[in-house]
């Protein structure tokens, strides 16, 4: 999945910070609980401090019970490059919007591999409803195809 392969651009800060070795790789889960638990953000230098906010407010808010090791960061994190394509950014304007938005850096072109197996998902899943004569939910899979291959 994508979100095993960001990274948080400052991963050195923020270890310098907890006291304790983190790896770099933003969802891993002891980058989580590090973000997520008594953490003193205001340590941190404004921008930093932001793109850690914005990370935590979009993708770590959920109210599961083994939140933030449940899953949901990682298929938030997915939803969003796919909303970001949808909405007529490509795979480097992607990466770059991470970068900068939160601090997380991504490959371009594991971003478009990621969007192509996406679109391989949706299709396979657009075969499966016309065969349970699912038509609504076809159309819907060929709508996100569309704006994803555009």
């Amino acid at each position: 999945m994508i979100a095993g392969r960001a990274r948080f651009r400052h991963a050195k800060k923020i270890e310098r910070l907890c006291g304790y070795r983190v790896p770099e790789f933003a969802f891993s889960p002891v980058m989580l609980e590090t973000v997520t638990s008594r953490f003193n953000f205001d340590a941190l230098d404004f921008a930093v401090r932001e793109q850690l906010l914005r990370f935590f407010d979009d993708f770590l808010r959920c109210k599961c019970r083994n939140s933030p090791l449940c899953g949901c960061p990682e298929k938030k994190f997915a939803k969003k490059v796919i909303e970001l394509r949808e909405n007529g950014l490509d795979h480097r304007q992607i990466a770059a919007y991470l970068s900068d938005e939160y601090g997380i850096e991504i490959f371009p072109a594991d971003v478009l591999s990621f969007l192509e197996d996406s679109v391989h998902v949706l299709e396979a899943i657009a075969d499966v409803a016309h065969l349970h004569g699912e038509e609504a939910l076809a159309a819907k899979t060929a709508d996100h195809i569309r704006l994803i291959e555009r």
